[in-house]
């Protein structure tokens, strides 16, 4: 499996509240563990202590070509970059699996989403079937990362465009993953969602 984040994004509505030179991605974070970390950076150390209990085949970590610490910060942490000029979800998805095609699956984990434990992530990872999609779900509500089998591959490299997969999610595809966990449903959209209030 490979473990795709999506950094692509503008953050507009982040910027529009704390300034246009602000990235929310880089924005300082109080993780789960307690330590202070920029938001992108609770993202790679949760997925890097979920994947010392479900390991996965690498981790591509998708961005723009001009954020350079962005950068900086993925390859400080072991991913491979995939650059894209463009912030549309379905650009995104596509781009990253059609750069890495041979795997069991993918399993899609937003940028912007710092809270979400390690224990959800290896859940996640572990829960990869070939032809299935797995989602979590706190509550009855679905959530992020979301894990795609193999038989999906050539329907994530074709999307396009701002709406990401799921128009893929059909009945009978989807396997819904029970979890305790409110940070699969918390992004930083703004800067008050920096503060984690599940």
């Amino acid at each position: 499996m490979c473990a795709v984040i999506l950094a692509a994004g503008q953050g507009r509505r982040y910027r529009e509240i704390a300034g246009a030179d602000q990235d929310k991605l880089l924005a300082p974070c109080l993780g789960c563990d307690g330590v202070l970390r920029p938001v992108l950076e609770q993202v790679l150390v949760n997925l890097q202590a979920a994947t010392d209990k479900a390991p996965v085949d690498n981790i591509v970590l998708l961005t723009r070509p001009d954020r350079f610490e962005v950068i900086a910060l993925g390859r400080r942490y072991g991913c491979e970059i995939e650059l894209l000029d463009s912030e549309g979800m379905g650009d995104s998805i596509a781009a990253a699996v059609s750069a890495q095609p041979d795997h069991r699956g993918w399993l899609v984990v937003l940028g912007d989403m710092p809270f979400i434990l390690p224990e959800t992530l290896a859940r996640m990872i572990e829960s990869l079937d070939d032809a299935m999609i797995s989602v979590p779900v706190s509550g009855t509500v679905f959530g992020h990362p979301v894990a795609f089998g193999r038989r999906f591959g050539f329907a994530l490299m074709a999307l396009s465009g701002e709406r990401g997969a799921k128009r893929l999610f059909q009945p009978g595809l989807v396997r819904e993953i029970k979890v305790d966990d409110p940070g699969v449903l918390w992004d930083v959209d703004t800067p008050a969602a920096l503060v984690f209030k599940p």
